[in-house]
């Protein structure tokens, strides 16, 4: 089932599924379990963070699993406060033992913060990760067009991927317009709205699920992957994981591709970039 989910390639050489499943807001307690479901639904590819604070319940159902590490992808990114503090390299060093990982596939800065100026200093660092091979990709996540621009005039390693707030009713086309022209990777949080708007019944999503046989979700979840964006969506519930992870036995047409770009009202329901610090 896991071949069914096409691979990206990445400016670092290595490739991450195109579907994966994120654990924000899974309750520390309940993640080993749910982290466990995904593996078994088909799910290779696992986005955490240092800020969700349930990085060893991911490493304990990994390990649980019994699934070679080789073949899971392993997204964790660096908390504000490490960020803001300069504590780069322990931070890193913490969220491998929490993982019970020697590496990661991928290890992101998770806000900018601009106003602490420290996100150029904090990619050098990055860069030494990589260099050294304890994290085999490397990126932003949340970053701006500037912040990009910024990243890469003063640094040698071009992101590999850059993991931001991206759903129908928000759709980023000028950062992915210049995320495309650099090889970066554009990876959709919230990819289904977070529930913060009646995203399901609109008549370019409800419509089309019915004439699929497909769930709205499902619907959403297959225009991010005919996008070209990376995608992680969340559930807790197995049956959710699965019709969530069951998306590549249809396609859309061009025409209810357009309906669903044509839903972009430049609205942002989670936090603005420039005012997390």
């Amino acid at each position: 089932m896991t071949n069914s989910v096409p691979h990206i390639e990445l400016n670092s050489g290595h490739s991450i599924p195109q579907l994966g499943f994120g654990v924000f807001l899974v309750d520390p307690a309940d993640t080993q379990r749910v982290v466990e479901d995904a593996l078994e639904v088909g799910y290779r590819h696992i986005d955490t963070a240092t800020g969700y604070n349930n990085e060893t319940q991911v490493g304990a159902a990994i390990k649980a699993s019994g699934i070679r590490r080789e073949e899971i992808f392993v997204t964790t990114k660096l908390l504000n406060d490490d960020h803001k503090a300069g504590d780069v390299a322990g931070a890193f060093s913490r969220s491998l033992d929490m993982l019970g990982l020697d590496y990661l596939d991928l290890y992101l800065i998770h806000w900018p913060m601009p106003k602490n100026e420290r996100f150029v200093e904090t990619w050098r660092q990055f860069e030494g990760f990589k260099s050294d091979g304890r994290a085999k990709s490397i990126g932003v996540s949340n970053f701006l067009v500037p912040h990009l621009e910024t990243l890469m005039a003063e640094t040698d390693v071009v992101p590999d991927v850059n993991q931001v707030e991206l759903h129908p009713a928000f759709q980023q086309r000028e950062l992915r317009d210049f995320q495309a022209k650099h090889g970066i990777r554009t990876e959709a949080w919230g990819p289904l709205g977070q529930g913060k708007y009646e995203l399901f019944t609109l008549p370019a999503i409800a419509d089309v699920a019915a004439a699929h046989d497909v769930t709205p979700a499902q619907v959403v979840l297959r225009w991010h992957v005919q996008t070209g964006n990376i995608v992680i969506p969340k559930s807790t519930r197995r049956e959710r994981m699965a019709e969530n992870f069951d998306i590549f036995g249809f396609e859309l047409s061009a025409d209810e591709m357009n309906a669903i770009d044509a839903l972009d009202e430049n609205r942002r329901v989670g936090g603005h970039p420039e005012d997390i610090n």
